[in-house]
């Protein structure tokens, strides 16, 4: 067995190696991913680093021969799942799987919430697992609640379950997740926060959420570009979400403002007029930070950034300034930032709106798969 582990700032990732017959029945040996978990990068890293990805700076070349390692472990790993050499598990009621081919926010989290209110609204009962990023669960599988410290179970989950209503289940293992879910709630769909690449899990819907703007960069796997897999693997997807701007064959996604309201009294909002007559604090600790403090420089404010890491753990010194400006954030940075909050903080949320044809697409699969689940023995 070969362990190889590359720690380029973003990810930790292991490979090994597997046997496989070949029709002279000598075994041969192909690299796969056996592991791939966030690592806490410093926020000037991760700047520096995907800006140099998206500029397509020229040092990156230096990097192209771990990328093809990484690149043919990536695809191998994929082959011997969907070729039988390792077993996936399969459930018995639908699972769609939301993710993305690129490292950093593409909008999966409010997809991940508007998919759960269209289900409900059809009558579907559906229940979501996910990894649980930035957390530290006690036991695993955890069910998540409204009121789970972030802490423990992090800050998408939480926020998940909150915006939701629906159960919610974390745990590195997205297969055990959806086996507890299954049996402790009465779901009949399961949305997978993620996992496009955590193939032990079977699924049977598969929806990629891309960035329109920054699309894939320079078109390298990592580490020398933001790819986690090549992009022809958006051509075995069902779904393409493409957030902001849509091509041929991609769904438009558009994450739309709502009101801005307190940390500490939820029921208060902004006054808007008010406070673009001052600069505002605007902190993000998500994927792609540029894009919320954008959407507050089109609401018209005058900002100061403060960017965090995604998943960032905040204390109060971090939200703390100087000054009476107001604090906006994000609703995932929220709730991490609720316990100490004080009246200067606010937080933006924000709300998915798909193609309307997208949904009617995806519940004439959803059906399919139904139907089909229903016939299997």
């Amino acid at each position: 067995m070969l362990s190889l582990l590359l720690n380029y700032g973003f990810q930790t990732l292991s490979i090994e190696t597997h046997d496989i017959p070949t029709i002279h029945n000598t075994p041969k040996k192909v690299f796969y991913i056996t592991q791939l978990r966030n690592m806490p990068p410093s926020t000037s890293l991760t700047q520096r680093i995907t800006q140099a990805w998206h500029q397509k700076s020229a040092w990156l070349n230096l990097l192209l021969p771990f990328s093809w390692i990484y690149r043919i472990a990536t695809s191998n790993k994929r082959y011997l799942y969907t070729a039988g050499y390792k077993k996936q598990i399969r459930f018995s009621i639908p699972i769609i799987v939301v993710g993305n081919i690129t490292v950093g926010g593409t909008g999966k989290t409010p997809l991940i919430i508007a998919l759960a209110h269209f289900l409900s609204q059809q009558g579907y009962r559906p229940g979501i697992v996910s990894r649980g990023y930035g957390g530290k669960p006690p036991i695993l599988p955890l069910h998540v609640t409204t009121n789970t410290d972030p802490l423990m179970a992090g800050d998408e989950p939480v926020l998940i379950a909150q915006k939701t209503g629906s159960p919610v289940v974390i745990s590195p293992d997205r297969a055990a997740a959806i086996q507890s879910l299954i049996k402790a709630y009465d779901c009949n769909v399961v949305l997978s926060d993620d996992g496009m690449q955590h193939y032990r899990m079977h699924r049977d819907i598969e929806i990629a959420v891309i960035d329109g703007q920054r699309r894939f960069g320079n078109g390298h796997c990592l580490p020398a570009g933001p790819l986690r897999e090549p992009i022809s693997r958006l051509k075995s997807v069902d779904f393409i979400i493409s957030q902001g701007i849509a091509e041929p064959d991609e769904y438009l996604m558009k994450l739309v403002p709502e009101q801005i309201y307190a940390l500490k009294y939820p029921n208060n909002s902004l006054d808007i007029t008010q406070a673009q007559q001052n600069p505002i604090h605007a902190v993000a600790g998500i994927g792609h930070p540029e894009r919320f403090f954008q959407q507050l420089r089109n609401m018209g404010f005058s900002i100061l950034t403060h960017a965090f890491p995604d998943h960032h753990r905040y204390c109060p010194a971090d939200i703390s300034f100087p000054d009476e400006y107001p604090v906006i954030m994000t609703e995932k940075d929220a709730v991490k930032c609720k316990a100490f909050a004080t009246p200067l903080h606010w937080c933006l949320p924000i709300q998915a709106k798909c193609d309307e044809s997208f949904f009617s697409h995806l519940v004439e699969k959803l059906e399919k798969v139904i139907l089909h689940l229903e016939e299997s023995p």
